[in-house]
């Protein structure tokens, strides 16, 4: 990034000097001012991939040179770039980016799919002698996003024709499924011990899945077992989980669709009274 010795410069040109113009100048400044050293920012570092479930990842410096420490794997940069478009949308633009003018040198991105794609709007290159040319990308194509990883290829082109071509396949293999339209009834759920005997049960949030195109999703409902009143609005009591010809695809928590009022104590005893004859 050529920043200035003993210089100051924003947190958004420090960001743009990382993001675009690959500076390791700019990557340890913003370790230092956070953590105090690359060592301490490091730990900042592990710990979010530990939160993020990057069960691979051990991170040494926040430049990513060389060290025999190092080492993250495919899978866990694309859980990287999946929280990075998702957590961080204010930011996130800054990836597709064309270049960056700063200390009067004018750098452009290193990802060369963005000048060919429309469809791509991030998100990282690097290179070093020991990982070889790697790109991690994201395209949005007819509302559907995918992100694709390719490491340590021979060249700067290499990396990119591997990524367009895993893209390419990636779209042409996918496609969005919907299992449960928003705001429909699942199903209902029983309450003991409240002014209702049941719960509507709905998605907590709009539920799209990446599927293998073509293939049929089944949805089989998982609901918590004795649940029982007070019920607010929005809690959780069960899950529907998703599957393709036996395998998961994901899952997504059943909420209460209304309160469920705890019941005064003649009727709660009543029903406890019922509940045991019924066994």
């Amino acid at each position: 990034m050529y920043l200035p010795l003993n210089s100051q410069a924003t947190v958004i040109d420090i960001l743009r000097g990382i993001v675009i113009q690959s500076g390791n100048d700019a990557s340890k400044a913003i370790a230092e001012h956070m953590a105090g050293s690359e060592a301490g920012f490091a730990k900042l570092m592990n710990a979010e991939a530990q939160r993020l479930g990057m069960t691979y990842t051990q991170f040494v410096n926040p430049t990513g040179l060389p060290d025999p420490e190092h080492k993250s794997s495919a899978r866990d940069l694309a859980i990287l770039a999946r929280a990075i478009i998702r957590d961080s949308a204010e930011y996130y633009p800054i990836y597709a980016e064309h270049d960056f003018k700063y200390n009067g040198i004018k750098q452009g991105n290193r990802n060369a799919l963005l000048y060919t794609d429309p469809t791509v709007d991030g998100l990282k290159t690097g290179h070093t002698a020991e990982a070889g040319y790697c790109l991690v990308t994201s395209s949005k194509r007819n509302d559907m996003r995918l992100i694709s990883v390719i490491l340590n290829t021979h060249s700067a082109q290499a990396r990119a024709d591997h990524t367009r071509t895993l893209l390419g396949w990636g779209f042409g293999s996918f496609e969005k499924a919907v299992p449960i339209q928003p705001g429909a009834v699942v199903t209902t759920a029983k309450v003991s011990f409240g002014k209702a005997d049941t719960v509507g049960a709905v998605l907590g949030a709009p539920w799209m899945l990446t599927v293998p195109r073509g293939q049929q999703v089944q949805a089989t409902v998982e609901l918590k077992p004795g649940l029982e009143a007070p019920v607010a609005k929005g809690a959780v009591v069960g899950k529907v989980v998703a599957t393709s010809n036996g395998k998961p695809l994901g899952e997504t928590p059943l909420v209460a669709q209304a309160d469920v009022e705890r019941a005064g104590l003649l009727l709660r005893t009543w029903q406890y009274v019922a509940k045991w004859f019924g066994k």
